[in-house]
């Protein structure tokens, strides 16, 4: 189980896919680099980013999913631990990022929607907001996807919501962390602190 989070009352964590491009994400957003292994599936606990005088941290959790060299019963206790982390956090967690590999997502997700099965990236969406956190969906490489809107309607249908994807921007955020480009994330996630009473948490965002 994950130890040592640091002592808040607010939240905003990422959790998604190894190499979807969190740590980058996350770099973006704090300005701070974290230890990241070459490989998929390296960091194995939270990256937690507190900023000491402020009731408030940033955390991201490890990727889930397969990882090329990492044992499958390493990568089922990462995803529990994942889960349980969200849950016994919840009600300190004031928005859940969802990062997606906006060019690679789609074909993840049908990959594994067999009968039995229900992938990892649509499972975690329901299950973030089943728990009662507000969740958005932050669609990063964008710029390696051609067909964008489309692509976009593609995964609200993979997800449940209605197209066109135009309106969930407070839920579906295109994004390309690389580039500094994560306006989208930033105004969906500022919406849900507004809905939350934490305007003074917008410095962050």
């Amino acid at each position: 189980m994950f130890e040592s989070r640091p002592d808040r009352d607010a939240e905003v964590a990422l959790v998604g896919r190894s190499n979807v491009g969190k740590s980058t994400l996350m770099r973006e957003l704090t300005g701070h680099t974290f230890d990241t292994g070459q490989r998929p599936g390296v960091t194995r606990s939270p990256n937690h980013y507190d900023w000491a005088s402020e009731d408030f941290v940033i955390t991201d959790l490890p990727g889930f999913g397969f990882m090329e060299g990492v044992p499958e019963d390493v990568r089922e206790q990462t995803k529990t631990d994942i889960v349980r982390y969200i849950e016994e956090n919840a009600e300190k967690i004031l928005v859940g990022v969802l990062v997606v590999d906006g060019k690679a997502a789609i074909d993840i997700i049908d990959r594994h929607s067999g009968p039995d099965e229900v992938p990892y990236d649509v499972e975690m969406f329901h299950f973030l907001r089943d728990v009662g956190i507000p969740t958005v969906v932050a669609v990063n490489k964008m710029d390696k996807v051609d067909d964008r809107d489309e692509r976009l309607n593609e995964l609200c249908e993979r997800l449940g919501l209605p197209t066109p994807w135009q309106q969930w921007r407070n839920t579906v955020a295109p994004i390309t962390a690389k580039r500094g480009s994560i306006e989208p994330m930033n105004e969906a996630i500022r919406h849900h602190l507004h809905e939350q009473g934490r305007d003074d948490l917008f410095q962050f965002f």
